[in-house]
């Protein structure tokens, strides 16, 4: 008998206080559904209204086992194609797709990929602190747990909290995340050599800029940051000024990591086929799910590019778990991501806080121990929701203040 599709709904939760937004896909096979990641955190209104009022009605009906068939509907329904708010609804229910695929087969989705090249998924994790002090015992908190890759910052992506302008701003400036780009660079430049005088360079240290430097200042800051061998520099250069990617790669050796804004294949079609970056690093559901991320993670293998899966706190288990499952099988992976999703034999002395939430309303995470993230070995993705604990942490919707960012004369710029 064929697996048909006979109901899809979109789950919205916040267990740790972030919008999350789950895609539950129903069949007419006893207790076999598939569950997947949805989550647009800022906008997970407008997602849950595309994949119940939209894709819901188009799927109802329709063989689950067509994963490629599905996506390529979903994709070009609307006539108008790509985007966060589309692509992060299809994931939901791509994701949901090949979890059903992974429970029918009775396999972890890394088998139906080709089988393990590697156990367990070596992370980094994010160090940050006040001071030079602070976030030195803070990446030697994780190097205790095994960590060798720290992600470091102080103080946030280049500026402050959200708040009232500085007093250098013009008057009647709005309020925002004020941004000065210069001391930014001769901060964090001043850090990175203070860490390294710390804690040696054992450790693997990433730098994120988040694209809040114009490009001309990228390569300067760049070529300054060089003596700390960086394992990558992320997002160095915005999403909307991409071509200077390859001047960027002229002046520099650092390692590039580019693509946590992606939505569309053009966006990096060109600069992986060019090797102007080393590590790809999508938001799996922004780019469309599990479908579009493996076809990504094999194009990215054929010109030396790794994976680097962005796997940050907006983003639901189940996407997590996808991001570790192409890892086991990926050829090209790097490192991921994590953002902290242990279970209960890591955190047991948190479990009286947010991690507890998380931990009841998705069972079955994927397990950290010593420095590496391993699957669990149910069919499918391994991760469940539990409903009825879900409800009792509702979204909201107020207005996202952090990506208000500006720079010191009050002029926006992009987050």
């Amino acid at each position: 008998m064929a697996t048909l599709i006979t109901d899809i709904k979109a789950i919205a939760t916040a267990p740790e206080g972030i919008n999350l937004l789950v895609v539950k896909v129903e069949t007419n096979q006893p207790g076999l559904y598939g569950l997947g990641c949805a989550t647009f955190a800022y906008r997970h209104l407008a997602v849950q209204c595309l994949v119940e009022q939209y894709l819901r009605p188009l799927l109802i009906g329709r063989d689950a086992e067509a994963i490629e068939e599905l996506w390529q509907l979903m994709h070009q329904n609307a006539y108008w194609r790509n985007g966060p708010i589309e692509n992060n609804a299809i994931s939901g229910i791509d994701m949901a797709l090949w979890d059903i695929k992974g429970k029918q087969a009775g396999m972890p989705l890394y088998q139906l990929f080709g089988g393990k090249v590697r156990e367990g998924v070596p992370i980094y994790r994010h160090a940050d602190g006040r001071d030079l002090a602070e976030l030195c015992d803070n990446i030697q908190r994780y190097r205790e747990q095994g960590i060798t890759h720290v992600r470091c910052q102080s103080g946030g992506y280049g500026g402050g909290g959200y708040g009232r302008a500085p007093s250098g701003a013009p008057a009647g400036a709005p309020d925002g995340v004020y941004l000065d780009s210069r001391r930014y660079m001769r901060e964090t430049i001043k850090l990175f050599e203070g860490i390294r005088g710390r804690v040696g360079f054992d450790v693997h240290l990433c730098h994120d800029v988040h694209e809040r430097l114009r490009p001309i200042e990228a390569i300067q800051f760049a070529q300054a940051l060089e003596p700390f061998e960086l394992f990558f520099l992320e997002d160095a250069i915005p999403l909307e000024e991409g071509e200077w990617l390859r001047r960027l790669r002229e002046k520099t050796s650092i390692p590039l990591a580019q693509g946590e804004l992606f939505n569309h294949p053009f966006e990096w079609r060109g600069l992986i086929a060019e090797r102007l970056i080393d590590y790809i690093r999508v938001h799996l559901s922004q780019v469309g799910g599990i479908t579009p991320g493996r076809k990504l993670q094999l194009f990215a293998e054929q010109y030396g590019v790794r994976t680097a899966w962005h796997g940050p706190g907006d983003m639901s288990p189940l996407a997590h778990a996808a991001n570790i499952h192409i890892d086991l099988a990926a050829r090209n992976f790097g490192v991921q991501e994590w953002s902290g999703t242990e279970p209960p034999n890591f955190v047991i002395q948190e479990l009286r806080g947010p991690k507890a939430a998380l931990l009841d309303v998705f069972p079955g995470l994927p397990a950290f121990r010593n420095g590496y993230v391993y699957a669990n070995d149910k069919p499918g993705l391994g991760v469940d929701l539990d409903e009825a604990q879900a409800a009792k942490y509702p979204c909201e919707s107020g207005v996202t203040t952090w990506t208000q960012t500006r720079l010191v004369d009050g002029t926006l710029q992009t987050p």
